[in-house]
């Protein structure tokens, strides 16, 4: 028997649909509108759908993300997302770093300035080693920090970051691409965190946003129930712990190696600040290794510990550290920086003039070259005389220059165009009564004569034909 053909099968010519597609600019919705309404063609939204697939102006709907069934032990999410958070009264940018259990809903949540491979190390380890258990995967997206190459089930998890997954009883997993939902249980924290741990509270620091973040976390919300099934994650955990990977005590913290010197005086350079080593009196630089830590720094020579700090505040810097317990170093080295406040203050209260000189040239300079150019400029104002130095100044304020080197072009200009009087000089007229001069009188008067040569200004030559 020949096939049935449906008698209200509705043609639509493919020409029609690519120019609707067109002008719809890819919208299948429009499409279809205007084909009910201006074609008066009465076709169903799914079937316009299946058939611009069907011509390949369209793809496939995205295939939804898996769902997996809550397992004790199976899984937990990683994730960080951006915020801009007041910390006294400077609104800083931070990142927040936040790690869930997905079966006990438990939460470990920390913000930091930078995140970078090494504090997403930190990150982690310090929510599993506060835990004491860690899930069997750590659902991911497709983040460089842990992956290689690859997205979705073809990721290739950096070798560094798959040992340290290991290490901890876990292994990465990125989800597929564009499936975000797939730890949607992560998604729902960070909104959390929007709705209810930011709202009503002030942060001083990110020290002390930190605090209150883990307290938030560990405390009032692993003992508060869940808005819909009343769970409550303190008690989830307890249950959960019998399928969660144990981990040792004594696992060790991520850290990093920086190669230093001492300083004639013992101290070791770190991110801005120093920090002294016990050294015998006059001994010369010593190669170290500094361990940087989540939290401090060790500082070892020769394979042994020989001092261990903990990190300062953030924003401290040029600060000398010494060991608890041991008595200062004796010798202390000088003011490492040289500020240039003193030689500002000075310049400024020669003259208006170089007050507003200063105003026009600082703005642009910043750092080095703003020190260098107050140095420069002060010592040059002490070489010349405030006669010269200050219509030399008020000339490059109104012409807007900035260069040093022209400004001590203008004032030879001056001094060689007579504009510019010398001082004179103060002659004691009693010289002739010196001791030394009664001796010399007597002798030959110097020939001067090669110096008025000198000063003689060369004929021009005449050429020969």
């Amino acid at each position: 028997m020949p096939a049935p053909i449906r008698k209200d099968k509705i043609r639509m010519e493919a020409e029609l649909l690519q120019r609707l597609y067109r002008e719809c600019e890819g919208w299948a919705q429009r499409v279809h509108e205007k084909l009910v309404e201006e074609e008066g063609v009465q076709v169903a939204y799914s079937t316009l759908t299946r058939r611009l697939r069907e011509l390949g102006l369209s793809q496939d709907p995205p295939r939804r993300c898996d769902r997996v069934p809550d397992q004790p032990g199976a899984e937990m999410q990683h994730d960080t997302s951006p915020y801009r958070v007041r910390l006294g009264d400077t609104p800083s940018k931070l990142i927040a770093s936040l790690l869930y259990l997905r079966y006990s809903k438990r939460r470990y949540l920390q913000f930091f300035r930078v995140f970078n491979r090494f504090r997403m190390k930190c990150f982690l380890h310090q929510a599993l080693m506060f835990w004491g258990y860690a899930a069997e995967v750590c659902i991911i997206d497709n983040t460089n920090l842990a992956r290689l190459k690859g997205t979705g089930q073809q990721a290739v998890i950096v070798p560094e970051m798959a040992a340290f997954a290991k290490e901890h009883g876990f292994r990465f997993v990125c989800h597929e691409k564009g499936h975000a939902n797939r730890k949607a249980g992560e998604e729902r924290s960070f909104w959390t965190v929007e709705t209810n741990f930011f709202p009503g509270r002030h942060f001083a620091s990110l020290e002390d946003l930190n605090q209150q973040a883990f307290e938030w976390a560990t405390v009032r919300m692993e003992h508060r129930p869940a808005a819909k099934t009343g769970l409550i994650p303190a008690q989830a955990f307890e249950q959960e712990r019998a399928a969660l990977v144990a981990l040792p005590a004594h696992l060790p913290a991520p850290y990093l190696v920086h190669e230093r010197k001492t300083d004639q005086y013992g101290y070791v350079p770190f991110d801005g600040n120093y920090y002294w080593l016990p050294s015998e009196p006059g001994s010369h630089s010593r190669e170290v290794k500094v361990l940087e830590y989540s939290d401090g720094l060790k500082i070892y020579q020769s394979r042994q510990c020989v001092a261990g700090y903990a990190l300062p505040a953030e924003g401290v810097r040029n600060r000398l550290f010494s060991p608890e317990g041991m008595p200062k170093p004796v010798r202390q080295p000088k003011h490492r920086r040289r500020p240039t406040e003193e030689e500002e203050k000075r310049l400024r209260a020669m003259s208006p003039t170089v007050g507003n000189y200063l105003d026009f040239i600082l703005p642009s300079r910043r750092g080095i070259e703003r020190h260098h150019f107050l140095r420069e400029l002060f010592a040059w104002a002490e070489r010349l005389t405030p006669a010269l130095f200050l219509p030399v100044v008020e000339r490059a304020l109104h012409y807007g220059i900035s260069d040093l080197g022209t400004l001590e072009r203008i004032a030879r200009l001056w001094l060689r165009q007579g504009e510019m009087p010398l001082p004179g000089v103060e002659v004691d007229e009693s010289f002739q009564e010196r001791e030394a001069y009664q001796q010399g009188r007597l002798t030959d008067a110097p020939d001067f004569s090669t110096y008025d040569q000198m000063l003689e200004e060369p004929e021009e030559e005449e050429n020969d034909g």
